[in-house]
């Protein structure tokens, strides 16, 4: 036997050394294979960046000059050019097996191509924006190149990848060169910059080094060739000036696009030529290494030729007894301890025959023990231990092991009881409506919760299916649900309604799993409090952006009618003989609720009657007024109305009470204007018709008594004539303060005259722009207005130090709008005098809107905008 084993050794050796040769060259040969199949995908790639180059050029004239002949064009045909690259670059990356998910990165850009192309055709992209978001997109596809060649199974495919890769990069940096110039050119060469750095320039230089440093010499004299090409020459003269400052060396757009296109043609095919070095050069590599594995192949099979007919000489002396054993150690594997091996001979096979006998022995032993074990589980004996001292080694530790499970499975046994005791604990003291359901539609088990919530007993719930106490309208939706479920969805939740054992609704929030377990909570107040609280925003919004009392009291009525879930509803003011008046109503004449209404007035606090419920509205600690709500339908409203109706009317009291508050205030304003108004007019007639008069007749009697002093003294004739001067001087004064209380020519001209009379008595300037209509304004708007003007005129000239005024008032969509602006000094403060606060409230008061814009240094814009309401007969 041992001469056997001598002379199996070398032979076992020299096998052994081939397959490991054999292996590493299929492991090698494999990488290689790979290697060229992500070169493949990545030469597609490539191709599909030259496209999204030529693109993003079109796309950038497109945005930098969208008038310059043909460019659309051209970006349509880049864009159909780009779609069929990248069309042929995914069905080049779906034949690559063993690469990175090439497919779903180009799918990905695929999106964002055309996002960048609707954001770009929509001119939301200036042009250097749209040449950065397809630059982005160049690189990301750039980097999966880097990626895929990085393989470098070997010297030279590594140097021409890193060849091609440097080429890659230096055309892209040619290509954003390109496109920046592009937008500056388009803009002309008299707004290019001084003189700059270059990026693009440094980058394109830096990888054209590394490409000289990997490439034959054959690309190389190419490369100088093309750099030294008229194209190229032109692009090396544009840098220098552009670098120098000089823009009257640089070329126009076209000769631009035209030079730095052919020379970035020429770089292109020198890529090429790159691309077909680095694809002969995996080629190359692949052949060998399978040349390589023939030849070790061969070899191979010559080794296991000369063990074959070894093992064949050899097979007569020692197959008995090996063939003998095996099947002992096959039977003791497969369980089989009947088995018998009878071979006994003294050499290395015998020995190994021996020791089969006693592992035989020693198994039935160790059988025999856990058979005793797993009778001692099946009679819950979870004490019983196996006898670990009669064994030894790691029998003794794999019983040892038993015992230890034996062990934890006995205290996992308690802790599972005690489990089971805290578990159905937990499910008869929860709050929340636990309950296990069956397939067939019943509640197989509920706990207290579920009773009380729903008020059935257990019994009840248990015995019809449970679809028959959710609510109608619920119940389609429900089925749909469980019918998910069904299907196989884990985990479910969702709200319905369950109809309660005394007729009241309830809302259940839901989490099911597979239709065994579900929990619920009952959040019908929870629903409601977030009802009301939406509904109170929603008032609050209106009152916070000023909206009128009557649309303030409308929407809360309609908020009520949806929280009750009714269309009628009403919002009612008490007023001081007893009458109700309805503010807001959720239905056009709604009339309903009025005994309700009636009864909170007389009781003070919510009340019913018939259909219809009520509740106070309290304001100051005062009734100010009532909600009503009626019934849609012949039934009544549900129980617990009032209470949730006066809840909710506490809540928007203040929000009605602001209301209000700020109806009153505009009625106050305006009647404190109409009687200042008012008041003008009557001191004005009074002038008129009292001072006036007698100013007027004293000048007649001083000019009859000049008449009669041609034979006084001169002094006495001065004097006369000095009064007279007076009076007239005293007679202008009275007219203007008249005019200024209020102007005759308003109430008889109207807006228009009016406003060219203040024009004409201004000190600055005035350039009129009236487009006003040929019938009368209201009385309240054209004061308004001429005030505000007249007021404008006044700052202009006494603090704005203002050369001219601009007065433009026009109707439209029944509006009138006013705009007074001067070229003063500004900084006006709204509200730094009282003569811009007395027209704001003059102007709110007839229901309009003043604003005042006066930054320092540029002017005063004062726009007021009143609203003009529509003749009766429209």
């Amino acid at each position: 036997m041992l001469l056997v084993l001598l002379v199996l050794l070398p032979v076992s050796g020299l096998l052994a050394f081939t397959v490991f040769s054999a292996v590493t060259d299929w492991r090698e040969a494999r990488t290689l294979r790979d290697f060229r199949t992500a070169t493949r995908v990545s030469f597609a790639l490539t191709a599909l960046t030259e496209a999204l180059a030529r693109e993003r050029l079109a796309e950038v004239l497109v945005a930098a000059d969208p008038d310059r002949r043909g460019v659309s064009a051209e970006r349509d045909a880049a864009r159909r050019a780009t779609d069929r690259a990248l069309t042929a670059a995914r069905a080049g990356a779906a034949d690559g097996t063993g690469q990175p998910d090439v497919p779903g990165q180009l799918d990905a850009k695929r999106r964002q191509l055309f996002a960048t192309r609707l954001e770009a055709g929509s001119g939301s992209f200036t042009a250097t924006e749209t040449e950065q978001t397809y630059a982005s997109l160049t690189n990301d596809l750039l980097n999966t190149v880097h990626h895929l060649d990085s393989g470098r199974p070997s010297r030279a495919s590594g140097r021409a990848a890193d060849g091609y890769l440097a080429a890659l990069e230096a055309i892209e940096a040619a290509e954003r060169e390109r496109a920046d110039l592009a937008v500056l050119f388009a803009k002309g060469p008299g707004n290019a910059p001084g003189a700059t750095g270059d990026p693009w320039q440094a980058l394109e230089a830096a990888q054209l080094d590394i490409f000289r440093q990997n490439v034959s010499g054959r690309l190389k004299v190419r490369l100088s060739g093309v750099l030294l090409q008229p194209a190229g020459r032109t692009v090396r003269a544009t840098r220098e000036a552009l670098a120098a400052g000089d823009t009257a060396k640089l070329p126009s757009l076209e000769r631009w696009l035209a030079a730095s296109t052919g020379r970035l043609t020429a770089l292109r095919a020198i890529a090429d030529a790159a691309e077909d070095e680095l694809a002969s050069a995996a080629d190359r590599d692949l052949r060998a290494v399978k040349d390589r594995g023939e030849h070790e192949l061969g070899l191979s099979v010559v080794a296991l030729l000369a063990v074959t007919v070894l093992a064949l000489a050899l097979r007569r002396s020692i197959n008995r007894p090996l063939t003998e054993v095996s099947e002992g150690a096959r039977a003791l594997a497969d369980g089989d301890l009947s088995y018998d091996i009878r071979y006994t001979g003294r050499d290395e096979i015998g020995d190994v025959a021996d020791t089969f006998r006693e592992l035989h022995v020693t198994s039935e032993r160790f059988a025999a023990e856990i058979r005793t074990m797993h009778t001692a589980i099946d009679d819950n004996r979870l004490g019983h231990r196996a006898d670990v001292a009669a064994f030894g080694g790691t029998w003794a530790q794999l019983l040892r092991g038993m015992n230890a499970t034996m062990a934890s499975f006995a205290a996992a046994h308690g802790r599972r009881h005690k489990a089971e005791q805290e578990l159905e604990s937990i499910f008869n003291l929860s709050l929340d409506l636990l309950c296990i359901s069956g397939l067939d539609g019943y509640f197989k088990r509920v706990n207290p919760a579920f009773e009380r919530t729903l008020g059935y007993p257990g019994s009840t719930l248990l015995s019809r299916p449970y679809l028959d106490f959710v609510h109608e309208e619920d119940r389609d939706r429900v089925q749909a649900i469980l019918d998910r479920l069904a299907t196989g969805a884990e985990v479910v939740e969702f709200e319905n309604r369950y109809v309660r054992g005394d007729g009241t609704e309830c809302w259940l929030q839901w989490i099911e799993e597979g239709l065994i377990y579900a929990a619920a909570r009952d959040v019908t107040e929870s629903r409601s409090a977030a009802r009301e609280q939406a509904a109170l925003r929603s008032v609050a919004t209106l009152v916070a952006r000023g909206v009128p009392p009557h649309e303030v009291f409308t929407a809360v009525a309609h908020e009520v009618g949806l929280l009750l879930s009714t269309n009628s509803a009403a919002v009612l003011r008490y007023e001081a003989d007893g009458a109700a008046t309805v503010l807001g109503s959720a239905r056009t004449g709604a009339t309903e609720g009025q005994e309700a209404a009636r009864a909170v007035a007389d009781t003070g606090r919510a009340a019913r009657v018939g259909r219809s419920v009520g509740a106070p509205i309290v304001v100051d600690d005062r009734l100010w007024g009532a909600v009503v709500v009626s019934a849609p339908h012949a039934e009544p409203l549900p129980g617990g109305t009032e209470s949730r109706l006066a809840d909710f009317t506490e809540l928007i009291a203040a929000a009605i009470a602001n209301a209000d508050s700020r109806a009153q205030l505009a009625a106050s304003r305006a009647r404190v204007v109409a009687a200042g108004d008012a008041s003008r007019r009557r001191i004005e007639r009074d002038l008129h018709d009292g001072v006036q008069q007698r100013l007027v007749s004293l000048q007649l009697d001083l000019r009859t008594a000049e008449s009669m002093t041609a034979d006084q003294p001169a002094e006495l004739v001065e004097q006369l004539a000095h009064i007279g001067k007076g009076l007239d001087d005293a007679f202008e004064d009275l007219l203007q303060i008249s005019r200024g209380i209020h102007p005759a020519i308003l109430s008889k001209g109207g807006l228009g005259p009016a406003l060219r009379a203040l024009a004409r008595r201004s000190a600055v300037p005035v350039e009129l722009d009236l487009e006003l209509p040929g019938a009368r304004l209201p009385e309240q708007i054209e004061v308004a207005v001429y005030y505000v003007t007249s007021e404008c005129l006044t700052n202009a000239a006494k603090h704005a130090r203002a050369t001219v005024v601009e007065v433009r008032a026009r109707v439209y969509e029944d509006v009138l709008e006013v705009v007074i602006g001067d070229d003063g000094v500004g900084g006006a403060e709204p509200g730094g005098g009282s003569g811009l606060i007395g027209l704001t409230d003059r102007v709110e008061a007839a229901g309009g809107r003043l604003t005042v814009r006066s930054p320092p240094g540029r002017g005063t814009t004062l726009i007021a905008r009143l609203l003009v309401p529509r003749p009766a007969a429209e």
